[in-house]
């Protein structure tokens, strides 16, 4: 199924699909809305959801960022059984809000619902974030862990070159049962702290980079019962296809990148993925 490309902010046309996976998997973490609005994606939602099960990517978790994307997120999960979706404020945004107070009273509104299966993007971010903001953005971290664990939902964490103060306020406010580290960006030593905790580590796209080497090391000290996939769709499209659009139907580079890395078979690393999957989120 060919997928076209409309006008939009992400330049580049999608890339070919590649071989399906012989055991579905899930995709823990993408952006089906940004996907449809900067990549273009004429068919929308519904065009992007059976191109990737054409792939062998059978489950999309559909990721909020604030309170019009996570009411967004819930809307399109109750209306598609492959999608189940995540509610957050992202960690960048928290120390712009004007009143975050009531942002995350709105979250925690939306947690309630049943096809909401995760409470995230949330976490730390000092790159994006400058001194001025990280009050606020902790605050919000602090809130998001409170939320998670009074609905019993996993928390995704958004770490960009936080990784110690991640540890410190997870350790700090006691850890929900399940924590994915989205998009996992540290090296051998922090993935080892990582799994230690018990905790999920989600590889995306960035796992295939030439530069990537240390984020390579990281994922061969992950157990595969520790370990998700991710698009972050529309970005981190994994290579040789790097800079063009992103999209679920593209994990199965991630994945075969990730059974090169690690060693794994092929059909035993998607089985593990597809469980941990539906440990984390499903059913669906």
């Amino acid at each position: 199924m060919a997928m076209s490309k409309t006008r939009g902010q992400r330049a580049g046309e999608f890339p070919p699909s590649p071989p399906p996976l012989p055991i579905p998997v899930v995709d823990s973490h993408t952006h089906l809305d940004i996907t449809v609005s900067e990549a273009g994606v004429p068919g929308g939602v519904t065009e992007l959801i059976t191109r990737a099960a054409d792939a062998g990517v059978d489950r999309l978790v559909q990721v909020g960022v604030d309170v019009e994307t996570s009411r967004w997120g819930v809307a399109v999960a109750a209306e598609h059984e492959a999608v189940v979706a995540t509610v957050a404020i992202h960690p960048n945004d928290a120390p712009r809000l004007p009143d975050l107070d009531e942002a995350l009273r709105q979250i925690e509104a939306l947690a309630a619902h049943d096809r909401v299966r995760g409470i995230g993007e949330t976490g730390l971010d000092t790159f994006r974030t400058g001194d001025e903001g990280r009050a606020a953005q902790e605050a919000s971290f602090r809130a998001h862990i409170a939320i998670a664990k009074r609905y019993g939902k996993p928390l995704v964490i958004h770490d960009r070159d936080a990784h110690a103060d991640v540890l410190r306020v997870l350790d700090s406010e006691g850890a929900p049962e399940t924590v994915v580290l989205h998009c996992f960006s540290g090296d051998a030593e922090f993935a080892a702290e990582c799994v230690r905790r018990g905790y999920v580590l989600s590889f995306a796209g960035t796992v295939t980079f030439t530069s990537a080497g240390a984020l390579r090391e990281a994922a061969r000290v992950t157990p595969l019962k520790q370990m998700l996939v991710e698009t972050d769709a529309p970005y981190l499209t994994p290579m040789p296809y790097r800079g063009r659009p992103n999209a679920s139907y593209l994990i199965p580079l991630t994945v075969r990148g990730l059974a090169e890395t690690t060693g794994a078979d092929l059909d035993e690393l998607c089985a593990a993925i597809s469980e941990t999957g539906d440990r984390v989120f499903g059913p669906w």
